[in-house]
């Protein structure tokens, strides 16, 4: 699940529509959130799998005590039908109260993608001038799309990044025309054996993303230290969007298989039994944009476990703090 959010006008219906007209094998469930009475957003979106709207209020003011929890449990009832929800808000929406709504709905079935703000390269400057809140919702993104840079000059683009990457350290930033983004950079797209004849003409503008992902992946049958993980986990560059994978710490009493999911600052392990037959291995793919390779993999080797760390019980610690069951 991913919220997209983005001042009025930066595009953030124009990314929904090129999200849902490129979905690869991905079958997308949409809430709109239009602000006025009559749902405008909602009408210029199409092909969704499911869809609801949100007309005349701010999702993130307009939800009653139970927040967007019931919303949400509505459409993961749906979850043999839907693979992804895209939660676009309104224009005046505050990102950082919808998404902690989003986390505190707290739906097993759901997980959270980060949030995405839509950045028009052409009237930013001057908005953010107007309202200097927009630096706040930048600085609190996990991904920016830098949309319209085919409207603006390589001079205008290149302020807009340098005032981008001031608010905001460590999120990624991707470049676009008309919301061109690579799915796979904001959610898995698991490709099922035939359905995909089903999408017909949802599938055809997939070789013409512009915007593409970078990935880097990496395997240790050696168990991984807990605090140099973290500490990856924490500083890692502003390129990696995306962590996902399976990790073995090997520390006594700890022996269990994590399921690491990253996005932006968030940070979550699961704690699972190994399947039988699986090999107690770490296996994980960081993806992002520009992302150097091969420094990833250099850091990420040197996460694997040295003798101390692997029988320390509170080498743990950091890692737990991010884990449940």
């Amino acid at each position: 699940m991913v919220v997209v959010a983005g001042f009025l006008g930066s595009g953030k219906t124009t990314l929904l529509n090129h999200l849902l007209g490129n979905s690869l094998d991905a079958r997308i469930g949409v809430v709109v959130n239009d602000f006025g009475a009559v749902g405008i957003d909602a009408m210029l979106v199409g092909g969704a799998d499911a869809m609801v709207s949100l007309g005349n209020g701010c999702l993130c003011c307009a939800v009653g005590e139970e927040g967007v929890a019931p919303l949400l449990e509505r459409l993961s009832r749906r979850r043999d039908e839907l693979d992804v929800i895209v939660i676009e808000a309104s224009g005046i929406a505050e990102p950082g109260t919808l998404v902690q709504l989003v986390l505190e709905a707290a739906n097993p079935h759901l997980v959270f993608g980060g949030l995405i703000e839509v950045i028009d390269a052409a009237e930013y400057e001057a908005t953010s001038r107007r309202h200097p809140q927009l630096e706040k919702h930048v600085g609190l993104a996990d991904l920016l799309v830098l949309n319209k840079v085919d409207r603006v000059d390589p001079g205008k683009v290149w302020r807009v990044r340098r005032l981008l990457r001031e608010a905001n350290a460590t999120a990624p930033i991707v470049p676009a025309t008309h919301g061109d983004v690579d799915p796979r950079l904001l959610f898995d797209i698991e490709v099922v054996p035939g359905r995909q004849l089903m999408l017909g003409e949802r599938t055809d503008h997939a070789d013409h993303l512009h915007a593409a992902y970078d990935s880097v992946s990496f395997t240790s049958d050696e168990p991984m230290d807990p605090q140099r993980l973290r500490d990856l986990l924490d500083g890692r560059p502003a390129g990696v969007y995306r962590v996902k994978g399976i990790v073995a710490f090997g520390v006594p009493g700890h022996r269990e298989r994590y399921v690491l999911h990253t996005v932006g600052r968030y940070v979550r392990f699961r704690k699972t039994r190994w399947p039988a037959g699986e090999p107690r291995r770490t296996s994980l793919v960081l993806i992002g944009s520009g992302i150097d390779a091969a420094g990833l993999g250099k850091e990420l080797a040197a996460c694997v476990a040295d003798g101390e760390s692997r029988t320390d019980p509170d080498a743990m610690l950091p890692v737990l703090r991010y884990t449940f069951s």
